[in-house]
């Protein structure tokens, strides 16, 4: 097992971080949150060699699952997660897609939803999936304990926190699960998140003006 990399993909018109986790042996790994622009994320692959074993949703929005479908009968690889509780979410992305101007958006059917304490895995990176809703109702967290890292998707970001005016959105259940499931982690935990740059646990649990 080599050391765990990321690359970021921006895609849709709202930039969204799609993001290919690998292991930098092999190339072996996953695309999580593939939210649209299937093309650019198949030449990031392929010009880098990277082999998708599965797609990780952490959420039922648009912009992080539009694509999802597409890129699943491209590689012919299953999608995992999120929770059930987005579903709903899942099963309306064409009307989503219709509603913010996003072409080619498809309706999501996971192979596998995820609950709280599972695991999920490539070759020898094991993450954890936290269920930390508020920003979506089955919004789940993606933890690698050994390199302490989270992919947070739009939970948590920079100096800001996920917007709680969506359907099935509340502010103070979105900051449970931050203060409740992500800081306890510990302040050295780096994330990356759906939009913009990401940074450690440490620095928001000080400075976010949000949890402070």
């Amino acid at each position: 097992m080599g050391q765990l990399n990321a690359g970021i993909v921006p895609v849709t018109p709202f930039q969204q971080n799609c993001t290919i986790l690998f292991d930098m042996d092999d190339k072996h790994g996953v695309v999580v949150d593939p939210g649209g622009d299937i093309d650019k994320v198949l030449a990031v692959l392929k010009d880098n060699a990277i082999t998708a074993e599965a797609i990780w949703i952490t959420h039922g929005h648009i912009d992080h699952a539009g694509g999802a479908m597409e890129l699943k009968e491209a590689l012919g690889i299953e999608i995992i997660g999120p929770h059930a509780a987005d579903k709903s979410l899942l099963d309306n992305l064409e009307n989503q897609g219709t509603r913010y101007g996003i072409a080619g958006s498809r309706n999501c059917l996971p192979d596998r939803f995820l609950t709280e304490g599972e695991t999920v895995s490539f070759g020898g990176h094991v993450f954890e999936v936290l269920h930390c809703p508020g920003h979506a109702p089955g919004h789940v967290v993606y933890y690698n304990r050994a390199a302490k890292f989270a992919h947070v998707g739009d939970v948590l970001f920079r100096g800001s926190v996920g917007r709680t005016d969506l359907p099935g959105g509340d502010h103070a259940t979105l900051i449970a699960s931050i203060k409740d499931k992500l800081l306890p982690l510990g302040d050295d935990i780096g994330f990356i998140c759906g939009h913009g740059p990401g940074g450690r646990f440490g620095e928001e649990r000080r400075t976010n003006p949000f949890l402070v």
